[in-house]
C-alpha cells in the first residue's frame, strides 16, 4: 500500500454536495451508498456540472454519504438525493495512491497517526477525496486524499 502519511494542513472550500446517504458499518454502506449514488449520475450531470466525486463519513454514529461536488446549487434532483452546502474547513491530509479496496487500511493508519499525534480535531465529517476517474485510471494510480477534520 502507498500511504503518504505527511500530515498537511488544508483548507477544503465551501462545496455544494449532492449524496446518497446510509448509516451503519461503512463496509456494507459504502458500497451501497456508491451502487445508488452512480445510479443517480446521469441523472444529476444532465442539469449539475460535477467537479469532484467524495465521500464525507462520521463514526459516531456511523453515517457514509456518497456523492458528488457540484459547481453551483442543484437543479432537478433525482428522488433520493439529498443536497447540502458542505462548510468545508481545516483537514489533515492523507494520501493513498492505489486501489480503493485498500481504503479501509489507510483510513485506520490515518486516524490512528492523527490520534498518537495528539492533534486536536473537530466533531465534523471526514472527507474521501477521490482525484483520479477509475473508469480511465488504472487501479494501482488512483489516488484519493483521506482529510481529517481539524480544530
Amino acid at each position: 500500500m502507498n500511504f503518504t502519511e505527511d500530515d498537511a494542513v488544508v483548507q477544503w472550500p465551501e462545496t455544494h454536495y449532492v449524496f446518497v446517504e446510509k448509516l451503519g458499518p461503512f463496509m456494507q454502506t459504502a458500497p451501497q451508498a456508491w451502487g445508488e449514488a452512480h445510479s443517480y449520475l446521469s441523472a444529476i450531470a444532465a442539469k449539475n456540472e460535477i467537479t469532484k466525486y467524495m465521500s464525507l463519513y462520521k463514526s459516531g454514529p456511523k453515517v457514509y454519504r456518497a456523492g458528488f461536488a457540484i459547481a453551483a446549487p442543484p437543479v432537478d434532483l433525482p428522488e433520493g438525493v439529498a443536497y447540502e452546502k458542505f462548510a468545508g474547513g481545516d483537514y489533515v491530509r492523507f494520501v493513498l495512491t492505489g486501489p480503493y479496496t485498500d481504503l479501509p487500511q489507510a483510513s485506520g493508519k490515518a486516524w490512528d497517526a492523527v490520534a498518537a499525534k495528539k492533534i486536536a480535531l473537530r466533531d465534523d465529517f471526514a472527507i474521501e477525496n477521490y482525484t483520479k476517474d477509475p473508469r480511465i485510471t488504472p487501479a494501482d494510480q488512483l489516488v484519493t486524499e483521506i482529510l481529517i477534520p481539524k480544530a
